[in-house]
């Protein structure tokens, strides 16, 4: 239940993400681009320091330690399967995932006319991330199952990633349609697809949970978390600004991390 109900809060952050970027002022790149980079230094520091070592460990006790490099081919099939999945995903719905805000910051008051175009952005960003959620949700959720200490920087991860994400979701649809509810309601409705994805995939795994399983999953979502944050967070964040400041927001991620496992008790 704590595992599920802070898969839930981190929906929910979307919602939240989705009011705040009303008030957002086009000029705020660089606090965007922190926050960004920021974010992937927090999933790359807990996918190697936490996910990867805690994955092999489970391997480990289930097959015998000449089994860890099982933890390794997972971890690069996480990352190969999120390719593939970021490759249909694009080729459908065009590259709005990563590029969306970035859009909507640089266009938004120069092409007014364009609200059909910016509708359209906004849909096709909610469907992308939508479906993108599902797995993340399950991810956190298998996270906490094992140990809900270290769900927490996962989580916070997520949330911070959530932010940009839901700006990309909600300014198109603010500025098409006129309405923010609609542009908030759209937003809400891909966040909670985080938690849909947890009671999905509980629902489907629930009765082959086993070391080996966790193992296996803790791995692939190391795989996934280093793939997210270089594929999409970090170049987002350098589009937006300078590149040294999305090194030194994914540094500085990465040192909080560090801060607050130490803290939590945790050390590989």
């Amino acid at each position: 239940m704590q595992s599920f109900i802070l898969t839930l809060i981190v929906g929910l952050s979307m919602g939240l993400g989705s009011i705040l970027s009303f008030f957002i002022k086009t000029t705020q790149k660089k606090l965007l681009s922190l926050a960004l980079s920021f974010s992937a230094g927090i999933m790359i520091y807990v996918a190697f320091m936490e996910m990867l070592p805690e994955g092999m460990h489970l391997i480990e006790d289930y097959m015998g330690e000449e089994h860890s490099w099982l933890a390794l081919v997972w971890f690069f099939s996480g990352m190969f399967i999120t390719a593939i999945f970021e490759w249909i995903i694009h080729a459908f719905a065009g590259d709005v995932h990563s590029h969306g805000h970035e859009h909507n910051h640089n266009h938004n008051h120069e092409h007014t006319g364009e609200n059909d175009h910016l509708e359209k952005l906004g849909l096709m960003s909610a469907i992308a991330i939508g479906v993108h959620n599902i797995p993340e949700g399950l991810a956190l959720f298998t996270s906490g199952l094992v140990d809900i200490t270290l769900a927490y920087p996962v989580a916070a991860a997520v949330i911070i990633h959530n932010i940009p994400l839901s700006v990309a979701i909600s300014l198109p649809l603010s500025y098409s349609t006129g309405s923010k509810t609609k542009a908030f309601l759209y937003t809400l409705s891909v966040g909670l697809m985080q938690p849909l994805g947890a009671v999905l995939g509980y629902a489907l795994l629930s009765n082959f949970f086993n070391d080996l399983v966790f193992g296996i999953l803790f791995s692939v979502v190391a795989g996934i978390m280093i793939f997210v944050a270089l594929d999409e967070l970090l170049p987002a964040a350098q589009r937006n600004q300078d590149h040294h400041i999305s090194v030194y927001g994914a540094i500085a991620g990465m040192i909080v991390m560090a801060a607050a496992l130490s803290l939590f008790g945790h050390s590989h």
